[in-house]
């Protein structure tokens, strides 16, 4: 492994935005990370063709050839921890996530969730936000525990939402956002600078975080 390079696993099940960017931002020397490999729970994620592009190694693990959700993370855990990652990261990984596999990561994988937690944890947040007239919406980035949704969250970007907005427009806002506050948590933790404390929150350059770090957007967006 380069030194001072934290070595990971990225799990996806889609297209691969989040995971095209963290691959961005490692190639131009921003992110010390090694992408050890890019697994996939569906055989025909376009993520997986960003991954092979970039010369990083591809696994396609389909859960519908699992019978229990149980069984499917422990063949999970074995395959990534082939590749030996100190980090696991879930960039639009569709799967809720068994307490065995939780527990065996505890403290060592983050998720990006398309809202301001806790506000709209689970699925349609942007169809959700707009039903229910919230004046803003955004990104969380957070370490994942039993819980969905409801690790400690490190950092968050908001975004208005504007009359007549569709949920695709508000997610389009979101997703830029994502981009933006994901490749930095990662690069705290790689930095040694984030970290999950046994008191159960997060903790940046040796603070507990009482509130998530906030990168607010511009206004015009």
């Amino acid at each position: 492994m380069p030194p001072n390079k934290l070595p990971i696993v990225i799990l996806i099940s889609g297209i691969g935005s989040n995971l095209q960017t963290i691959i961005d931002a490692a190639t131009r020397g921003e992110l010390p990370v090694e992408i050890r490999a890019v697994i996939s729970n569906r055989p025909g994620a376009k993520g997986l063709q960003r991954a092979a592009d970039a010369g990083i190694a591809t696994e396609v693990l389909d859960h519908k050839t699992f019978t229990s959700r149980e069984d499917y993370d422990r063949a999970l855990i074995t395959l990534i921890d082939r590749f030996e990652p100190g980090l696991v990261v879930l960039a639009g990984f569709m799967r809720l996530l068994t307490d065995a596999f939780t527990t065996h990561y505890a403290g060592r994988i983050l998720n990006i969730h398309p809202s301001l937690l806790p506000e709209f944890k689970g699925l349609h947040t942007h169809r959700r936000a707009i039903e229910e007239s919230a004046g803003e919406h955004g990104a969380s980035v957070h370490f994942v525990t039993a819980e969905l949704d409801g690790g400690p969250v490190v950092s968050q970007a908001r975004v208005p939402v504007h009359a007549g907005d569709s949920p695709e427009q508000l997610a389009a806002r979101v997703l830029e956002q994502e981009h933006r506050i994901y490749p930095e948590a990662i690069r705290w933790f790689a930095e040694g600078r984030l970290r999950l404390g046994e008191d159960g929150r997060a903790w940046l350059d040796g603070r507990p975080l009482d509130e998530p770090v906030t990168l607010d957007s511009a206004a015009d967006q």
